[in-house]
């Protein structure tokens, strides 16, 4: 529990007042008009809940932004970073340090085929940033293609990578970067009337964009192995092989984001496992450490490393593999390991989540579509669910957002804390979620939709 837990209501109130006076000073948030915006002051976090100096306690659906996997304040995680801490708090990234070497044989285990070599990065739009360098720098090309459906980080690169809308004040045309159209049955841009055909015809799509483009000058194909912040999107099952035969045929790296959705998040360590592709390079981050220090990097193939054995790698981070995080990442790992957390991601989607989802769907009008895997859910909400038009307009703000302003503070008011995108609903527990709080958070949502109903046709 917190320490103001026990405090006076006077003494906390004013605790709250000094957090978000101090906030309001000198805070600059991020994606927000600063004046605009009033941010909740948080006093304390254990397991799927976090709270306010109000005692107002609010279940996680988003798991912070997607990444605390095991919940918050994991004892065992909490210790190891307090141990390391007494032990080394910090070396130079140049060293070879017992954890930071630890921490990256028990990625380089878990990812897929050949990715045994680890560059550290400190989140994941670093890392976004280091697989495109490195893969230019193998192929000696300069275009990186990427889908329009997409959030790949807010740095240069990786923010003209993302295909969303948070592109639009950023993009600046100059980073090589040639969006396409990737699949999406439930809005389909090539009028598919099947996952089969939405499958087939992505990929032709696909396929012409890099014979306009011409394959000589395409050095990666980036794509989120399920696509996050768009909706999480599902890729129908011959997609994802089919992006590695064109990469392949091509001499293209195949770059996986699985910033987002690696450690557990749907239900296999890295969500490649559910289609059995191996990319070239692999992004991580967030579940790495479940959050509790920020780490990130890039999984390596021995093709690529091998253009480095020789030759330096022209990139370099302050912080890279800090000890800190990499001590985070050692205990985070393990605690899944031993407690089956991807395991019971599996379970939770299967048996939980996924059927209590769809049984909402039926019961309200709002509900378009229900679509994900493990702990990683998304409603897509509709005013009209014939013609599928979404609940709020793409990229809306202000009165056009009223319907989805008003969902969310409907689900705050019962006592969870939502992850809402556009017009979709994310759901995305920590991957250790109790089955009775599962069930507590699917009530809550079955109640505050009907907010989103009062809107449908």
């Amino acid at each position: 529990m917190n320490a103001e837990a026990g405090a006076p209501a006077a003494a906390k109130t004013a605790v709250k007042d000094a957090v978000k006076d101090a906030d309001r000073k000198h805070v600059f948030h991020s994606w927000s008009a600063q004046e605009l915006i009033d941010p909740l002051a948080v006093a304390g976090a254990q397991g799927s809940y976090f709270w306010d100096y109000d005692g107002n306690r609010y279940l996680d659906f988003s798991s912070a932004l997607v990444y605390t996997n095991i919940g918050y304040q994991h004892p065992k995680v909490a210790a190891a970073i307090q141990e390391q801490a007494a032990t080394l708090c910090t070396v130079a990234p140049g060293f070879a340090v017992d954890v930071r070497s630890e921490a990256a044989r028990l990625i380089a285990e878990r990812t897929p085929g050949d990715l045994d070599k680890i560059f550290f990065t400190n989140a994941g739009a670093e890392a976004v940033e280091n697989a495109v360098r490195m893969a230019r720098l193998h192929t000696g090309r300069p275009k990186v293609l990427s889908a329009y459906r997409s959030y790949h980080g807010a740095t240069s690169t990786a923010i003209n990578l993302t295909g969303d809308a948070r592109r639009f004040g950023n993009d600046t045309a100059t980073a090589g970067v040639v969006h396409f159209w990737g699949p999406f049955a439930y809005r389909s841009p090539f009028y598919a009337t099947t996952e089969a055909e939405e499958c087939e015809r992505a990929l032709r799509h696909l396929e012409d964009t890099i014979v306009f483009e011409g394959p000589q000058s395409i050095a990666a194909i980036i794509l989120e192995t399920v696509g996050g912040a768009p909706g999480v999107l599902v890729h129908p099952a011959g997609y994802l092989p089919g992006v590695r035969e064109l990469c392949d045929r091509h001499g293209i790296v195949l770059i996986l984001d699985e910033i987002m959705v690696g450690f557990g998040r749907t239900g296999k360590w890295f969500a490649s496992e559910h289609w059995d592709v191996r990319p070239d390079l692999l992004c991580f981050a967030k579940g790495v450490t479940s959050g509790y220090v920020p780490l990130g990097g890039v999984a390596i193939s021995a093709a690529i490393a091998e253009t480095f054995a020789r030759r330096p790698y022209p990139g370099g981070l302050t912080y890279s593999g800090h000890v800190l995080a990499c001590a985070a990442a050692v205990a985070t790992i393990n605690v899944m390991e031993e407690e089956g957390t991807v395991e019971q991601s599996a379970r939770t989607g299967a048996e939980l989540l996924g059927p209590g989802l769809r049984a909402l769907a039926q019961r309200h009008p709002s509900v378009g579509e229900v679509r994900g895997l493990g702990t990683f859910w998304a409603l897509e909400l509709v005013r009209d669910a014939a013609t599928r038009e979404p609940l709020v307009p793409y990229n809306a703000s202000g009165a056009d957002n009223a319907p989805m302003a008003e969902l969310g503070a409907a689900l705050k008011k019962g006592g969870l804390w939502p992850l809402i995108a556009g017009n979709r609903l994310h759901v995305a527990p920590p991957c250790n979620i109790a089955p009775e709080d599962v069930a507590k958070g699917l009530a809550i949502l079955d109640e505050a939709l009907s907010v989103a109903d009062a809107h449908t046709a």
